[in-house]
């Protein structure tokens, strides 16, 4: 379990590395854009709100458990960066979904040298704009839907700051494995199964492409680095489990 979640962490540093690969980086640059147009909005909120939101939420701890805030408010801190910037993350992946797919296609030429996602120009973004809106859209009721039962465990000291930051990370890596797998015509029921087989190795991801979000200026590669690295992921860890399935699901229907 530990050499999955530190080899799936792994993989978001090969994101980085083949953001600068020639094949790859003129299909980065979209993204990485839209990541610093959108986050530089979310450091904004966090210099700004989340001091403020923290130290409200501390005035509600009892004053014989005061002792408590030494270690809840730092993971006050941590869970409102998360929640600022988990949103975020949401709102870029919505606006750059469309370019995060031609880079994961990139990212999987340069690697194998081939690609089974079918040819997109420019001319056929507008018709594929609705697809893609659409599969976005599934993936936010699917996070939202878990997301609110999650927030009632915010109540409870260290448990619930814990659950939602794994929960974040988790939902990291659904959301990034989406391009690639997409590509590879999976839908998103099937890709979270796949990633279920793994959750080590996907929590491991997730938790470094969550945590590189969090970190100023830097975030401004999580999005474009972790598609690059999901693709990798998937290319190596996942693929032939992916095909398997896939043929013993024709097997049965045959």
């Amino acid at each position: 379990m530990l050499a999955d979640l530190l080899g799936g962490a792994r993989y978001l540093l090969t994101g980085l590395r083949l953001l600068w690969r020639p094949r790859v980086r003129a299909f980065a640059l979209v993204p990485l854009a839209i990541s610093a147009i959108v986050f530089t909005g979310g450091i904004w909120l966090a210099w700004h709100w989340i001091g403020a939101l923290t130290e409200q939420m501390m005035q509600h701890i009892p004053q014989w458990m005061a002792w408590l805030r030494y270690l809840v408010w730092p993971l006050f801190v941590l869970l409102a960066l998360v929640f600022v910037f988990f949103g975020f993350n949401l709102v870029a992946n919505l606006a750059g979904a469309p370019f995060n797919g031609w880079l994961a296609e990139a990212v999987e030429m340069h690697l194998t040298g081939s690609t089974q996602a079918p040819p997109m120009t420019w001319q056929q973004l507008p018709a594929e704009i609705g697809a893609i809106l659409r599969a976005e859209l599934r993936k936010l009721l699917y996070i939202a839907l878990w997301s609110i039962p999650l927030l009632l465990l915010l109540f409870i000291p260290v448990l619930g700051p814990a659950l939602w930051f794994l929960w974040g990370a988790w939902t990291f890596a659904c959301n990034y494995a989406d391009y690639p797998m997409g590509n590879h015509g999976m839908k998103f029921p099937e890709q979270r199964r796949l990633l279920a087989g793994r959750r080590a190795l996907a929590m491991g991801f997730g938790i470094a492409s969550l945590l590189l979000t969090l970190v100023p200026l830097l975030n401004f590669l999580a999005m474009p680095a972790s598609v690059a690295g999901m693709t990798a992921l998937y290319l190596t860890e996942l693929r032939a489990t992916a095909a398997a399935q896939a043929r013993a699901e024709s097997q049965l229907r045959g």
